[in-house]
């Protein structure tokens, strides 16, 4: 085994090199898209590398506490995003502490995934989140409903859930598949 961790060493500034050229590929694809430098029918591709490092990075400028090791995976019209939260310190750094019932109940960090279907078309999308799960704790259909429509949209009104909304910079559709997002523009 100790013959090994020479190899592992030279590894790990590899593996920082490929998270930020991951991140790197990322924002420079995003860039082209927002500021319209892409023809008229242009497709890109976003591997989920790349929007893993995306996250990565972007996420503790959004949330600066409470939210770690955030991770998407994608498959065929689905994604799903893990992260350990810790909703004390993320409710916290919003402003709104949650009273001493609340903290009891979910004071330290907690496995969360959230599996949503992503469906698009005619330059218009739609997130319906199929479950969520906190600790081991799945959570789906009328129960998720209740949460969705009486926590989250109330802290976060701009959310739109299970509602379709319009793309923005020309973009027609988004098809996610295992390992990738394809971005399409109009024609």
């Amino acid at each position: 085994m100790r013959r090994f961790w020479p190899l592992a060493l030279l590894a790990l500034p590899l593996l920082v090199y490929s998270a930020r050229s991951d991140y790197a590929s990322c924002q420079r694809k995003f860039d082209l898209i927002e500021n319209d430098r892409l023809r008229a029918g242009s497709r890109v591709t976003l591997s989920q590398r790349e929007l893993n490092a995306y996250v990565e990075q972007e996420l503790p400028k959004v949330v600066p506490d409470g939210v770690r090791e955030p991770k998407l995976e994608l498959g065929a019209g689905i994604a799903t995003g893990t992260a350990l939260i810790d909703f004390v310190k993320l409710r916290s750094a919003q402003g709104k502490p949650p009273g001493w019932l609340m903290r009891q109940m979910l004071q330290g960090e907690h496995p969360v995934a959230v599996t949503a279907r992503i469906e698009s078309a005619a330059g218009r999308a739609t997130v319906n989140v199929q479950s969520v799960a906190i600790a081991g704790i799945t959570i789906e259909g009328r129960m998720l409903d209740y949460l969705i429509h009486n926590y989250l949209l109330p802290y976060y009104p701009e959310a739109k859930v299970g509602e379709p909304f319009e793309l923005s910079h020309n973009i027609d559709r988004l098809d996610v598949a295992p390992t990738r997002v394809d971005v399409f523009l109009k024609k």
